[in-house]
């Protein structure tokens, strides 16, 4: 299945990146074998397959909680660029 032109635009749109004529050509082939691929495991027959969350069994996956020292305030913040009344100072990312 081809992956038109508007559709890897939008695509890039939403991911926030801009492509080159180059890329666009380069990604609309990937995009087509991945969405080939995913055709190919919809044809799968899977009605024997136990449904799961994990391909391994998880077991014995609790430890006993036990209260262990931390990490001091002053120990926490000595590294960090910039701090302010005992808490890490980061810059406004909000637009």
């Amino acid at each position: 299945m081809a992956i038109s032109r508007e559709d890897l635009l939008k695509i890039a749109h939403l991911a926030r990146i801009e492509l080159s004529e180059e890329e666009l050509n380069l990604l609309s082939g990937q995009f087509a074998d991945i969405v080939d691929f995913i055709d190919k495991l919809k044809r799968l027959d899977i009605s024997g397959v136990k449904p799961m969350s994990h391909v391994l069994d998880i077991k014995d996956i609790f430890r006993p909680d036990t209260a262990k020292d931390c990490l001091s305030q002053e120990a926490a913040l000595k590294n960090a660029p910039e701090s302010s009344r005992g808490h890490f100072r980061v810059p406004k990312v909000i637009e």
